[in-house]
């Protein structure tokens, strides 16, 4: 039997109703560089992420970009992920309640690496608040 990876599915309020600002943070490499990587480059629907600094010890991942729409999400595979079916995607949307945008973050990791990739992502959207304060 074929082992995949578990989809975990997260929502994140947000403290803004500009679905522009929260697009410019999570498509773009200067919004991203700001809150997921300490480095961000785009190359041809390629996008790769730099932890650490480029002259000293740093770790640098490569994703393409499956899909783009405006506004809405961006999905993206990283390359060397051999689950067919493990992506990470970000979609803007709208609390019911508030009326303020929430962002929707769905990963994959294996079972037993849930809790470290949703502390991961509760990190990164420390650093999202902290740097944008949304």
């Amino acid at each position: 039997m074929e082992m995949r990876k578990q989809r975990l599915e997260i929502e994140y309020p947000l403290e803004t109703r500009s679905s522009g600002i929260v697009w410019s943070l999570i498509s773009t490499d200067h919004g991203l560089g700001r809150w997921i990587a300490d480095s961000v480059t785009e190359e041809d629907g390629h996008v790769f992420f730099t932890w650490g600094q480029p002259w000293a010890e740093h770790h640098t991942m490569e994703a393409m970009i499956e899909e783009r729409e405006p506004n809405s999400h961006i999905r993206f595979r990283w390359v060397e992920d051999e689950d067919p079916d493990a992506f990470w995607e970000m979609r803007i949307g709208s609390s019911e309640l508030t009326g303020l945008l929430c962002l929707y973050v769905t990963d994959y990791a294996w079972a037993e690496d849930l809790d470290d990739l949703r502390s991961l992502w509760d990190g990164n959207m420390e650093r999202l608040h902290q740097s944008s304060g949304l």
